[in-house]
C-alpha cells in the first residue's frame, strides 16, 4: 500500500467539522441586550445553505478547507447542489428564517461566554457595595439575561431538530425520485445502458431504513416542539443503528463502482448528453446534471448525522430528561461512522488482493523490476529460514485452524462438483440409448409388456426433468461456490506474502513510511480474514449440507415419479393377482433362482477366461520347444502369460508367450516366488505368477494355404526375374477364403499383426529365402508382411465370384 489508510476515510472531514470549536471574534454586547425574534416573510437562504455559509466563513478564517468526498470540482458541485436540495421546501416559514438569521450568533456565543462570566463575577462583587435597591435591580437583570439565553438555546435546539427531520424527508424523497422515476426512464433507453443496475446497488436498503426512521417518528404523533419528541428521536435512531450501519456500509463500499460506471458513460459524449436529458426531464424540480447528484446523497447523509445530533446536544439543557439519551445517540452516530469507514477500508484491501489475474509469461516478465525482484528474494529467503529453523515463524493458531478448515471445504467442494458432473454425464449417456426403438427377444412364458411405453416415458419425461432439476439446484450452485473460493484463496496467499514482509520489520524500533504501510497492510488482511473467513466457512458448509439434502430429495421425487409410472402397468404383469405376501414370496424365490443361474454362468465364464489360451508355436518357438522337451521333458515346459522385465540379478527378460523349462521352483534363497528356468540357452529367474504349464494343441493347425511348388521353385526369390523360368502365380483355391486362425503380433517392420478371424490374401507362400514356414500376406487395409503359415486357415465358402480377399 502506497497510501495512508486515513486517505480512505469517509467521515473524517465531517468529524473535523464536528470536533473543531467554531469560534469567531465578536465585540462585547451591552449588558441590557435582549434578543428579539422577528418573523420576516421570507429568507434569502435555506437552512442548510446558511449553515454552509457560516461554516465556510469559519473555514476561511482558520485556513482549513472543508472535507470532500471526491477530488473533482464537478462532483463537489453536485454534492453542494445535493445539499441545497435537501433544504426545506417552504422558505417562508418563520422559524426557519429565525434559524438563518441567528445561525451566526449561535457560533459566537462560546467566545462571549467567558467574558460574560467575568462580567457577572465582577457585578456580584460590586453588588455588596451597592444599595439594596441597586442590588435588587442587578439580580433582576441577571435573571432576565439567563431567561433570554435559555430561550435562545431552546429556539436553536428546536430549529436543529426541525432541520434534521425536514432534511431527512427531502433526502428520502430525492432518493425515491432517483431510484423509481430516473432509473425507469434510463432503462427505456436504446441501446440499454451497461451496468446501470450496479450503480443503484444497495440503495433500496438505504431508502428502507430512512423510511423506517421517519415512520417511527410519525407513529408517536409528537411535534418537534414537544419535550417528548427528543426522546422519541433518540430511541428511534438507537433502535435502527445496526440497520443503518448495515445499509450504509454496503452502499458506501460500492460507491467507487458508481463513480467508475458514471465516468464510463461520460467518455461517450452523445450517450452522456442523452442521459443528462433524461435526468432533467424525469426530475425537473431539481436542477440535476448527473446521476451522482442523487447517488452521493447517502454518502453525505451518514456523515451529517453526528453533526446534527451534536448540534442538538449543544443547545440542550443538561438538566433535560433526554440529555443522557441524546449524548448516547450522538456518540453512537460517531462510532457508526467510524465502523463504516473501517469496513470500507477492509473492502478496498479485499477487492485489491482477491482479484485473479490471468497473465501471460510476457506480462509477468514486463512486471519485473529491481524492486519486485528484491521483494520476492527477501520473501524466499525468509521462507527458507522458516523451513530450516534458522528463524522462528510467527504462529497464529486461530488463523491456522480457519485456513485448514477452508482448504478442507475447498477439497470437498471440488470433489463433490466432479462427482456431480460425472453423474450427469452418465445420465446423458443413458438418455442417448433409445431402447424403445428395438424389439426385445426374451425367453419366457409371456413376452415383455409395455416396455416401449415405459422406456419412452423415462427417456422423454421423467429423467430429463430430473436432469434439469439437478443442474439447476445442485450443479449450478456448486459452480458458483467453486468460483467464490478464488477470493479467500488469493487473500490467504497474499497474507502469507505480507506476513513474510512483516516478520522482517517486526523487531525494528522505528519504521519508515513504507514499512509502516507494510505492517498496516498485513494487520488489515489478517483482521479481515479472522472476521470474514469463519462466516465464509460456515455459509459454505451450510450450502454443502443444503445441496446434499436437495440431492436426496431429488432422488426421492424420481422414485416417486417412477412408482407412479409403473403402477399403471402393474396390473399387466404376471402374478399380479396374488396377494402381497404370496407375490413377494414368489418374487423372492424367482430372484434367488435367477441369481443362482447367473452365478453359475459367471463361474463358467471365469473358468473359460482363466484357462490358458493354447496357440500353436511359431517356427522358432517350435524349435525351442523341441530342444527343451528333449532336454527337460514335456512336463517341465511352461509358457509366459505376460511380459517380464528383469529387475534383479540373474532375472530374465521374456516376452509374452515364450516357452521355458522350469529347472527349480525356488531361487537360491528358497523364495518360491522366483523359479529358475531355462529359456533355450539362457538360464535365470522368472516370477512364478506369470508361468503356466504349456499344453500342446490336440490337433494340428490347418495346412498352410499355398500351392505346391514345382521342383526347383524353392530357389526362387521374391522380386527376382529369370527369363528361362515361368513366373510363379499364387492363386487361392476357388470358393475358399483364407483367414487368420490365431492372433499374431508383429515383432518387426517386415511382419504384420493379425487378429483371429481377419481375412487375408496370400501373396507368397514362403519368405524371401523360400522357407514355407512364413507366408507373405496382405491384410485388410493394404498392409503387407509375413506371418507364420500355420497361423492361417482355409474356410470353404459358398460359390461366388472371386474377390480380393
Amino acid at each position: 500500500m502506497t497510501h495512508s489508510w486515513d486517505s480512505l476515510s469517509l467521515v473524517k472531514p465531517y468529524n473535523y467539522m464536528i470536533s473543531s470549536n467554531m469560534e469567531v471574534p465578536r465585540r462585547p454586547q451591552p449588558a441590557s441586550f435582549k434578543l428579539s425574534l422577528p418573523k420576516p416573510a421570507s429568507s434569502g437562504l435555506p437552512p442548510l445553505a446558511a449553515v454552509e455559509k457560516v461554516s465556510e466563513g469559519k473555514d476561511r478564517m482558520e485556513g482549513t478547507p472543508r472535507g470532500r468526498m471526491d477530488g473533482t470540482a464537478e462532483e463537489d458541485k453536485d454534492q453542494k447542489a445535493a445539499e441545497r436540495a435537501l433544504g426545506p421546501e417552504d422558505e417562508s416559514e418563520s422559524d426557519i428564517s429565525v434559524f438563518v438569521e441567528s445561525a451566526a450568533e449561535e457560533l459566537l456565543d462560546e467566545t462571549a461566554s467567558p467574558v460574560e462570566a467575568d462580567s457577572k463575577q465582577s457585578r456580584r462583587s460590586d453588588e455588596a457595595e451597592k444599595s439594596p435597591e441597586e442590588a435588587e435591580e442587578a439580580r433582576k437583570r441577571s435573571k432576565e439575561e439567563e431567561a433570554a439565553a435559555k430561550e435562545r438555546a431552546a429556539q436553536r435546539q428546536l430549529l436543529a431538530v426541525e432541520e434534521l427531520v425536514q432534511t431527512e424527508r427531502n433526502y428520502l424523497r430525492l432518493l425515491q425520485v432517483s431510484t423509481v422515476t430516473i432509473r425507469s426512464s434510463l432503462h427505456k433507453m436504446q441501446p440499454p445502458l451497461a451496468n446501470l443496475d450496479s450503480m443503484f446497488l444497495h440503495i433500496e436498503d438505504v431508502i428502507a431504513v430512512s423510511g423506517r426512521l421517519l415512520s417511527l417518528l410519525d407513529q408517536k404523533q409528537v411535534q418537534p416542539g414537544d419535550p417528548l419528541f427528543l426522546e422519541t428521536l433518540c430511541d428511534a435512531f438507537l433502535s435502527l443503528s445496526s440497520d443503518i450501519e448495515a445499509a450504509y456500509r454496503e452502499y458506501l463500499a460500492n460507491y467507487n463502482n458508481v463513480t467508475s460506471v458514471e465516468n464510463s458513460y461520460k467518455q461517450k459524449e452523445a450517450l452522456w448528453s442523452e442521459i443528462v436529458k433524461v435526468i432533467k426531464n424525469s426530475a425537473p424540480e431539481v436542477n440535476a446534471t448527473s446521476l451522482s447528484f442523487f447517488l452521493v446523497m447517502p454518502v453525505q447523509r451518514i456523515a451529517r448525522y453526528p453533526l446534527l445530533l451534536q448540534t442538538i446536544q449543544k443547545h440542550t439543557d443538561p438538566a433535560h430528561p433526554a440529555y443522557g439519551l441524546l449524548e448516547q445517540t450522538a456518540h453512537t452516530a460517531v462510532a457508526l461512522n467510524c465502523r463504516i469507514n473501517e469496513y470500507k477500508r477492509f473492502r478496498e484491501v479485499a477487492d485489491k488482493y482477491k482479484k485473479t489475474e490471468t497473465l501471460t509469461i510476457k506480462d509477468k516478465i514486463n512486471r519485473l523490476n529491481s524492486r519486485s525482484i528484491a521483494k520476492k528474494t527477501a520473501r524466499l529467503s525468509q521462507h527458507i529460514k522458516h523451513e530450516t529453523g534458522i528463524a522462528a515463524k510467527l504462529v497464529d493458531e486461530e488463523f491456522d485452524a480457519l485456513e485448514g478448515f477452508f482448504y478442507v471445504l475447498e477439497n470437498g467442494i471440488l470433489q463433490l462438483l466432479e462427482n456431480v458432473e460425472t453423474y450427469l454425464d452418465h445420465l446423458q449417456r443413458f438418455l442417448a440409448c433409445k431402447t424403445e426403438e428395438f424389439d426385445l427377444d426374451m425367453d419366457g412364458e409371456k413376452p415383455a409388456i409395455c416396455y416401449k411405453e415405459i422406456t419412452t416415458a423415462l427417456r422423454q419425461w421423467i429423467l430429463p426433468t430430473f436432469e434439469k432439476r439437478m443442474r439447476t439446484l445442485i450443479h449450478k450452485p456448486l459452480c458458483a461456490l467453486r468460483d467464490l473460493l478464488d477470493g479467500p484463496r488469493n487473500l490467504i496467499r497474499k497474507r502469507l506474502d505480507k506476513l513474510l514482509d512483516y516478520e522482517m520489520i517486526e523487531a525494528r524500533s522505528t519504521l519508515s513510511y513504507e514499512e509502516q504501510a507494510v505492517a498496516n497492510t498485513y494487520r488489515t488482511i489478517n483482521t479481515l480474514l479472522l472476521n470474514e473467513l469463519p462466516q465464509f466457512n460456515g455459509l459454505a458448509l451450510q450450502m454443502i449440507w443444503s445441496m446434499l439434502g436437495t440431492f436426496s430429495c431429488l432422488h426421492k421425487d424420481l422414485a416417486s415419479d417412477m412408482e407412479q409410472l409403473f403402477q399403471s402397468f402393474a396390473q399387466q404383469l404376471p402374478h399380479s393377482s396374488l396377494d402381497p405376501g404370496a407375490f413377494w414370496e414368489w418374487a423372492e424365490h424367482t430372484v434367488l433362482e435367477e441369481a443362482k443361474k447367473l452365478e453359475t454362468l459367471c463361474q463358467d465364464v471365469q473358468e473359460t477366461l482363466n484357462a490358458p489360451a493354447v496357440q500353436p508355436p511359431s517356427p522358432s518357438s517350435q524349435r525351442r520347444l523341441k530342444q527343451l522337451t528333449e532336454k527337460h521333458g514335456s512336463g517341465r515346459i511352461y509358457q509366459l502369460t505376460g511380459a517380464v522385465a528383469g529387475g534383479r540379478d540373474l532375472d530374465l527378460s521374456l516376452a509374452r508367450g515364450e516357452l521355458v523349462a522350469v529347472i527349480s521352483e525356488a531361487d537360491s534363497r528358497g523364495d518360491r516366488r522366483r523359479w529358475l528356468v531355462d529359456a533355450g540357452g539362457r538360464r535365470g529367474y522368472a516370477p512364478a505368477s506369470k508361468l503356466i504349464r504349456y499344453h500342446q494343441p490336440a490337433e494340428d493347425p490347418p495346412p498352410s494355404p499355398h500351392l505346391a511348388l514345382p521342383e526347383g521353385g524353392a530357389a526362387l526369390r521374391r522380386n527376382s526375374y529369370t527369363p528361362e523360368s515361368q513366373p510363379l502365380t499364387a492363386v487361392s483355391p476357388a470358393y475358399f477364403q483364407v483367414f487368420a486362425g490365431y492372433d499374431f503380433s508383429a515383432r518387426g517392420n517386415h511382419e504384420v499383426s493379425l487378429r483371429a478371424g481377419d481375412p487375408v490374401r496370400v501373396l507368397e507362400p514362403h519368405d524371401k529365402r523360400g522357407n514355407p514356414e512364413w507366408s507373405l500376406v496382405e491384410a485388410r487395409g493394404g498392409q503387407r508382411g509375413y506371418v507364420p503359415s500355420n497361423y492361417l486357415a482355409i474356410v470353404p465358402m459358398t460359390p461366388m465370384p472371386p474377390s480380393g480377399y
